[in-house]
């Protein structure tokens, strides 16, 4: 069972290392591996704003880059007190390392006011390897 109340707060953690000079808006993320690991993201923006990563896909490179591909879980995070879906970059990449099924994206505006969607909720007609 996924503790949401706690990967909501590691986002939260995480929204704290952005880099976020020129929009001032701050992303945290969490992502939780299958066997518990936790992964942390934050948005880091560049000045030539095309090169800016977003907080999600910062959690899964890091994973990623250190051999991990079993995910079960991410919470997102941000500077209004507002649900902030993934964008649809980050959501590609979801739907290339996780099973669109059952993984769980959880939006929080606070620690104790969030929703859970499945990946397939918030993506659908992902385009997957089956497709190449």
């Amino acid at each position: 069972m996924i503790d949401s109340r706690h990967l909501i707060q590691k986002a939260y953690e995480a929204k704290g290392y952005s880099y976020a000079p020129y929009s001032h808006f701050h992303v945290g993320a969490a992502l939780l591996t299958t066997d518990g690991t936790i992964y942390l993201g934050c948005n880091i923006e560049n000045a030539a704003y095309s090169p800016t990563n977003c907080a999600e896909r910062t959690a899964f490179f890091k994973a990623v880059s250190e051999g991990e591909r079993n995910f079960a879980a991410i919470a997102i995070t941000g500077d209004k007190e507002e649900y902030l879906p993934p964008c649809g970059v980050c959501r590609q990449v979801m739907a290339e390392f996780c099973d669109i099924e059952t993984f769980q994206i959880i939006l929080a505006k606070t620690p104790e006011d969030f929703k859970v969607y499945c990946l397939r909720d918030l993506f659908p007609g992902a385009f997957s390897r089956d497709m190449l």
